[in-house]
C-alpha cells in the first residue's frame, strides 16, 4: 500500500495531496473489506462513509474536538486513520478492536455507540458542557444508517433550539438502514435531495463566494438570504423549522467537497445539519448491488451451513398465519435479520416493518391487539432493552395478547457488550401477565408459538442466535421436562443450555462420578412449581444454567423458591456475573464465564 503503512496516524492524512486522497479511501476500502470478511462485521455502512471520514480527519481534530457516530458500525475507516490502523486486523476478535466506539479503546472514541439514534443527543451534552468549561472545541454528531428517524434522534432535534449551542450534525444518508429506510422522514430527505433549482443556485452562490477574497465570510453574511431562497424553493423544511440550519445534499464521494463544507461549517455560529449522501456498499460491487444482504457479515466458515433459529421461527409463524388471518407481523429495520422476507411478501397487509423505532412499535402492537388482531413482533434481545416501558405499560398492564419473538438472545459474540441478550429474563420475570418461554430445539420453538398463538395474554419467546439443533429432544411440551434421570445432582437450564448440561453429564459418567439428572425448563415464567417442589426434595444439589445475568435470572427464581420451601438442597448457579461482556466467540464467552461441562462438573462434583 502507498499511504496505510505501519504506525499511520490521523496526522499523515494532512502530508498527503488533494489529487491522491482517492487512492487513500481505495487503500482503506481494501483494509475494511480484508478484515470483515475474515472477522465479520459491518460492511456497507462503513464502505460508504470512508470519504466523509477522511475529509472529517482533515478538518478536525479527534483529540481536541468531539465526534460521535451514530450508528457506531459505520466508525471502521475512523479507526483505521485514527492510530489504529496497526490493530484494524484484530477486530471484533478478543482481545482486539471492538467493532464499534469504544472510549476505553482510543482517546479519539469519544462517546460509546452501538444502539442507534444517541449521537445528536450526546452531542448536546458534550456541546453544553464544553460552554460551562469555557472549552474550544467542535462537537460533531456523525448519523446514518437511517438513525436520524428514531424517536430519540427526533427529541434531540426537538431540543437543539433550547440548548443555544452549536453542534455540527453530519448525516450520511446511504438511503438504508439495514433494509430500505421507512417512513416520511425518509420522503423528506429525498424531496430535500431533488429539488435541482435549489441545489445548482446554492452551489452557484458558494463558487461565486469562494473565488472572491475573503469569500467566507462573505458566504456566512448570505446565509440569511440564502434562508429566504431555501423557504421560497423548499417551504417544508422540517430542520430550519427547528433552528438547525439544514445545508446540502452533497456527494459523500467527492472529497473536495467534503472538505469546503466542512470548512465552512467550523466557521459557521449556528446549529448546522450536513446532509450528505452516499452510496451504501461503496467501492465493492456486490455490497453496492445487494446492501441489504452485506449490510453485516458473518466470518468465513468451513462449517456446515444448517438452519438458524431465525428460518426456523419464521417458517412456523408462516404456517400459524395461514391458519389464523388476525395474526399480524411486526419487525423494526430487521426484515433479513428475523428473517421475515417471505412472510412480507406471503402477507404484504399483514406485515409492518417500523424502522428504527422500537418502542412505537410494541405500542402499535398494543393497538392492534387492543383493536381484535394477534400482533406478533420479532425483535433481537439488545433491542427490546429500547422499548421495555411499552411492554410493560402498553401491553402487560392491559393483558393483550401481544407476542415477542426474542431474537439473539444470550451470550451474541463478536458484537460486543452493546449487543449481548443477557436481560429479556431479568426484566421480563417481573412484568405481570407475561408468560416466558425458552425453547430448545425446533420441536419445542413450535409448541411454544402455538400455546402463544392461543393466548389471550401476552407471550415472550426467546431463542439464541444461531444454528437450531438438528436433533428434537421435546416430544410433547411440558414446562419442565426430565431428560436424564439421575442421583443426588440434578442440573436445570433452559434453550441452548440444554446441550451443555447433557455434556457435562457425559462427562460426570466418564469420570466415573454420579450421573446428574437433568432437567429442561422450557418455561421460565411461571415455573411448574408442582414439579419444582419435587426436584428440591429429591436432590442434595442442584446446579442452574442459564445465557442470562445471574441476577433476576432463572437461578435466582430457583434460589428464592428454595428458600421459601426451606429446602436442605445446596443451589449453584451458573450464568453471566454482573460484569459488560466483551466482543469474543460465544464459545469464548461461555469458557471465561464458566458455562462449559469441564467447569460444571469440577464445581458441583468437589
Amino acid at each position: 500500500m502507498q499511504f496505510l503503512k505501519p504506525g499511520f496516524t490521523h496526522k499523515d492524512l494532512l502530508a498527503i495531496p488533494d489529487e491522491k486522497l482517492p487512492e487513500l479511501a481505495s487503500e482503506v476500502r481494501e483494509v475494511i473489506l480484508d478484515t470483515v470478511m475474515k472477522n465479520g462485521g459491518h460492511l456497507g455502512s462503513s464502505l460508504c462513509a470512508v470519504e466523509l471520514i477522511i475529509s472529517m480527519l482533515r478538518n478536525f481534530d479527534p483529540f481536541n474536538d468531539r465526534i460521535i457516530f451514530d450508528v457506531g458500525h459505520q466508525s471502521y475507516a475512523y479507526k483505521i486513520l485514527t492510530d489504529r490502523f496497526d490493530k484494524f486486523p484484530t477486530l471484533r476478535l478478543k482481545d482486539g478492536l471492538c467493532g464499534f466506539p469504544r472510549r476505553s479503546e482510543s482517546p479519539c472514541d469519544h462517546f460509546n455507540t452501538g444502539h442507534s439514534s444517541t449521537s445528536i443527543s450526546a452531542a448536546l451534552g458534550y456541546a453544553k458542557a464544553r460552554d460551562l468549561l469555557g472549552e474550544n472545541r467542535n462537537i460533531i454528531a456523525f448519523i446514518g444508517d437511517a438513525s436520524l428517524i428514531n424517536g430519540l434522534a427526533l427529541e434531540a432535534l426537538n431540543y437543539v433550539q433550547e440548548t443555544k449551542t452549536k453542534i455540527i450534525i453530519i448525516l450520511n444518508d446511504n438511503k438504508h438502514s439495514i433494509s430500505n429506510r421507512i417512513g416520511g422522514f425518509s420522503t423528506l430527505l429525498a424531496k430535500l435531495s431533488a429539488n435541482n433549482f435549489y441545489n445548482a443556485t446554492k452551489n452557484s452562490i458558494r463558487k461565486i463566494c469562494l473565488s472572491l477574497p475573503n469569500g467566507k465570510r462573505l458566504y456566512e453574511h448570505l446565509s440569511g438570504f440564502r434562508d429566504h431562497v431555501k423557504n421560497l424553493l423548499i417551504p417544508e423544511n422540517f430542520f430550519d423549522d427547528l433552528g438547525i440550519n439544514y445545508w446540502g445534499p452533497f456527494d459523500g464521494h467527492d472529497l473536495k467537497t467534503c472538505d469546503t463544507i466542512f470548512e465552512l461549517a467550523k466557521n459557521y455560529e449556528r446549529p448546522v445539519l450536513l446532509h450528505f449522501n452516499t452510496i451504501k456498499g461503496k467501492g465493492f460491487p456486490d455490497a453496492e448491488k445487494n446492501p441489504t444482504k452485506f449490510h453485516q457479515v458473518a466470518p468465513k466458515s468451513s462449517g456446515k451451513k444448517s438452519r438458524t433459529w431465525s428460518e426456523a421461527a419464521s417458517q412456523i409463524m408462516e404456517s400459524l398465519a395461514n391458519h389464523d388471518n388476525r395474526i399480524v407481523c411486526f419487525t423494526a429495520a430487521m426484515v433479513t435479520g428475523v428473517k421475515l422476507e417471505n412472510f412480507s411478501r406471503n402477507f404484504p397487509e399483514r406485515f409492518f416493518d417500523v424502522g428504527i423505532a422500537e418502542s412505537h412499535m410494541l405500542t402499535m402492537a398494543a393497538g392492534l391487539a387492543a383493536g381484535g388482531m394477534k400482533p406478533w413482533v420479532f425483535i433481537y434481545s439488545t433491542f427490546l432493552q429500547r422499548a421495555m416501558d411499552q411492554l410493560m405499560h402498553d401491553i402487560a398492564l392491559q393483558n393483550l395478547p401481544v407476542v415477542l419473538m426474542v431474537d439473539r438472545a444470550g451470550l451474541v459474540g463478536s458484537d460486543g457488550d452493546t449487543h449481548q441478550g443477557l436481560l429479556d429474563i431479568s426484566w421480563s420475570r417481573a412484568i405481570p401477565n407475561l408468560e416466558i418461554y425458552s425453547p430448545c430445539d425446533e420441536n419445542s420453538l413450535r409448541q411454544a408459538m402455538q400455546i402463544a398463538a392461543k393466548r389471550n395474554a401476552p407471550t415472550l419467546i426467546r431463542y439464541p442466535r444461531g444454528n437450531i439443533p438438528e436433533t428434537n429432544l421435546e416430544a410433547k411440551f411440558s414446562a419442565i421436562t426430565k431428560i436424564s434421570d439421575g442421583e443426588k445432582y440434578a442440573l436445570l437450564g433452559h434453550g441452548i443450555m440444554l446441550e451443555i448440561m447433557l455434556k457435562a453429564r457425559e462427562l460426570a459418567i466418564k469420570k466415573n462420578l454420579t450421573p446428574p439428572a437433568v432437567y429442561n425448563i422450557q418455561r421460565i415464567k411461571p415455573l411448574d412449581t408442582n414439579l419444582l417442589s419435587e426436584i428440591i426434595k429429591r436432590y442434595e444439589i442442584i446446579a442452574t444454567l442459564e445465557e442470562n445475568y445471574l441476577a433476576g435470572g432463572l437461578g435466582e427464581a430457583i434460589a428464592a423458591f428454595i428458600s421459601e420451601h426451606q429446602s436442605h438442597a445446596r443451589l449453584f448457579r451458573f450464568g453471566v456475573p454482573d460484569v459488560c461482556v466483551q466482543h469474543a466467540t460465544s464459545e469464548q464467552q461461555r469458557e471465561l464465564f464458566g458455562l462449559t461441562p469441564e467447569n460444571i462438573i469440577s464445581k458441583i462434583y468437589a
